[in-house]
């Protein structure tokens, strides 16, 4: 922890869907999170979650916060729980890399439904949103964590610890990716 009372670096934000994950990052200081990229969820093989631990690991990362989709109300639903399984996965993957990395939920309501809204109002159309609506998801999601932890001067989410002995995925596998985010453009084979 820094001095603020949250971890200081750079933090990635993952939107999880039974399709596809958005991922996002911010600057060390967090103040802005940007979009990243696209990847093609893999429940069987996990490779989107290798992916992401490589991608953590390239960064820097000091935290990553995984959407909690709970329902209007503040309940539990399929999505809920296939996030949290998905933010317990990530957290052994990072522990097993040996990325000192923390995994913590936070609650983003509305986020893909306010990524379709800024899409539509910036004059996307709406057949092209699926390219991109997880990474804006991603950025809001990540976004709401770094303000919270500003303006509240300490760290956010509900934390999750990975999981004893679990397995760690078999790193052979191609890269899932579908789409990329801006800071990735100067490299074209991933």
């Amino acid at each position: 922890m820094s001095s603020t009372g949250y971890p200081r670096g750079t933090k990635l934000g993952v939107d999880v869907g039974a399709v596809r994950v958005g991922v996002a990052s911010c600057d060390p200081d967090g103040i802005l999170a940007t979009p990243v990229r696209t990847l093609k969820r893999d429940a069987k093989k996990d490779s989107d979650i290798r992916v992401l631990v490589r991608e953590a690991a390239e960064r820097g990362t000091v935290q990553v916060f995984v959407g909690l989709p709970r329902t209007l109300s503040g309940g539990d639903s399929a999505s809920t729980e296939m996030a949290r399984s998905y933010a317990r996965k990530l957290a052994a993957a990072l522990a097993a890399a040996g990325s000192e990395a923390s995994v913590s939920l936070i609650d983003e309501r509305l986020t893909t439904v306010a990524a379709h809204r800024g899409l539509r109002d910036a004059g996307m159309d709406t057949r092209q949103h699926r390219k991109v609506v997880d990474q804006v998801a991603a950025v809001g999601i990540l976004q709401q964590a770094i303000d919270m932890q500003r303006a509240q001067g300490q760290d956010v989410g509900t934390p999750v610890a990975p999981p004893a002995g679990r397995p760690v995925p078999d790193a052979s596998h191609e890269e899932p990716t579908i789409t990329h985010g801006h800071d990735r453009s100067g490299d074209p084979g991933t």
